[in-house]
């Protein structure tokens, strides 16, 4: 009977995953007993120095916007031919909008690409977007493997 479990990713097998950019799920920390702030976004990664980016838009009336300078949580996931593979980064949102074209955070903006998701009520050119970094204080990355029992 086959079987199937989850082991850990190393960090080369979880770059290959990330590649360049892609989708997942941010989460923000929220104060007292409500839950996360989760939203579905697009991201940029750049292997070389492990970072996350990010161009979020904040309407005013979302509960995001209070939110971007909490712990936030970042998930991703799919399923390869070899089965269903996860990344979870932890750590806090760094706004690089204002940063001078020679930052090193506007330089490793320039490897990524963040795929474009048109999810909005009106046309992107009349959205808003912050750009932001994320520089993990934790990455782990999980894959299925079959086993033989």
């Amino acid at each position: 009977m086959q079987g199937l479990r989850w082991v850990q990713m190393n960090d080369e097998e979880m770059d290959e995953f990330l590649g360049r950019g892609g989708t997942g799920v941010i989460s923000f920390a929220t104060p007292d007993d409500e839950p996360p702030a989760s939203i579905p976004v697009s991201y940029g990664y750049n292997a070389t120095d492990r970072t996350f980016y990010f161009n979020l838009s904040s309407p005013a009336e979302r509960r995001e916007v209070g939110l971007v300078e909490e712990p936030v949580s970042f998930v991703v996931h799919g399923q390869s031919d070899s089965g269903w593979r996860s990344v979870v980064a932890t750590g806090r949102l760094a706004d690089v909008s204002e940063l001078p074209y020679t930052s090193d955070a506007i330089q490793g903006m320039w490897a990524i690409e963040i795929p474009i998701v048109d999810v909005f009520d009106r046309p992107r050119r009349e959205i808003t977007f912050q750009h932001y970094r994320l520089v993990p204080e934790s990455v782990s990355g999980r894959k299925e493997v079959s086993t033989d029992d």
